[in-house]
């Protein structure tokens, strides 16, 4: 057994200790977007330092904890911050958490994040769903025997997302999400590029975990909040604290969104 399978065995124990795969959704909270904990009702808060094999997040505006508990009368935990690549963390680790939380029987996972945007007429703050990702990031969680064939989202969550989003009176794009590995934010010629290859905003996170849950067979969705726009559409110079900030802004249009969805999901059989 490898270091990093140990690892994840002892993350698997821990969370299946804390009663974890019982939820019917893991939601993953990006930057700004960490609010959302704070409507779960009867939450237990479990500190990521008290996991053992979790991988744990230094980036301001993730506050580093699971969160279990019920919103809109379903059982979810939250993933209140995640670790990134550019921390110098493997595809294996940033995706660890939810292919842990699939393995013991959550079969939705929501992720979410902050990007910027590639389209200057779209207002600051936005939400997009993610229809499909570009990675290029340069490394997988998946080896061979993974499920890696094909977009990762599924199209029926997708419109159960829509449908929620109209519901609850909440503009929602849609689009291509493109990862990067970052910490650096895109220069303007790289953002004319991912433009000309179909994307509609960038970020540095969620494939890994998209690609990990799908193989684990989670049915999976993802939506990025538009923080910013994307270098050289804005004069304005792209900072980590405009992106925690607008995510804040966008904090009443997600937490209805999502109070939505949860209402539908409830509404399904489970499976």
């Amino acid at each position: 057994m490898t270091a990093a399978q140990a690892e994840r065995e002892k993350l698997l124990e821990s969370l299946d200790a804390a009663g974890a795969g019982s939820a019917r959704a893991v939601i993953v909270l990006g930057s700004g977007l960490g609010p959302l904990a704070e409507e779960v009702e009867g939450a237990r808060r479990l500190p990521y330092e008290g996991l053992a094999g979790m991988p744990e997040s230094a980036v301001p505006g993730h506050a580093g904890r699971l969160v279990l508990g019920e919103l809109s009368g379903v059982p979810v935990v939250l993933q209140q911050g995640r670790c990134h690549l550019y921390e110098g963390r493997t595809a294996e680790e940033v995706s660890r958490c939810v292919r842990c939380l699939v393995e013991l029987g959550v079969g939705t996972v929501l992720l979410t994040n902050a990007a910027g945007g590639l389209h200057a007429e779209w207002p600051i703050p936005s939400l997009m769903r993610i229809t499909d990702h570009i990675n290029l990031q340069g490394v997988t969680p998946l080896d061979s025997s993974g499920r890696g064939y094909g977009t990762p989202y599924d199209p029926e969550l997708g419109s159960l997302i829509d449908a929620a989003a109209e519901e609850a009176g909440v503009a929602l794009r849609t689009g291509v999400y493109a990862a990067l590995p970052g910490p650096t934010y895109e220069t303007h010629a790289e953002v004319r590029m991912h433009g000309s290859f179909g994307a509609d905003a960038v970020g540095m996170s969620t494939a890994q975990e998209a690609l990990a849950a799908h193989a684990a067979g989670a049915r999976v969705a993802a939506i990025s909040c538009i923080t910013n726009h994307a270098a050289g559409l804005s004069h304005i110079e792209t900072n980590h604290e405009e992106v925690v900030e607008a995510g804040l802004k966008a904090t009443e249009q997600f937490t209805g969104l999502i109070r939505a969805l949860l209402t539908r999901l409830g509404a399904e059989e489970p499976s």
